[in-house]
């Protein structure tokens, strides 16, 4: 009876291991449920930003004023008719 009972225990073990440890076992699965979710957190933050350049490609096909805000911020440009002005700080005082 004793070798009954080691050998059914066996038996389970051995029925079990694929199970916990296989190809498609219990913790792969949980690994892969935790890259999912990961990567659906990744899919909306780029979806937000592919919105965002969306919104941004059609302002500067439909008008000039973000291609004009542009080339102010990025290129530093300035239309024909206006006047720059550039206002430079104080010079640090120096120790004597």
């Amino acid at each position: 009876m004793r070798f009954l009972t080691i050998g059914l225990v066996v038996a389970i073990v051995l029925l079990q291991n694929p199970l916990w440890f296989g190809k498609g076992g219990w913790l792969r699965v949980h690994d892969l449920s935790e890259q999912v979710a990961a990567q659906r957190v990744k899919n909306e933050e780029l979806r937000s930003r592919n919105a965002a350049l969306d919104a941004e490609v059609r302002d500067l096909k439909q008008g000039y004023d973000a291609i004009e805000e542009r080339a102010r911020a990025e290129l530093g440009m300035i239309r024909q008719d206006e006047l720059f002005f550039q206002v430079l700080g104080s010079a640090p005082a120096t120790k004597r």
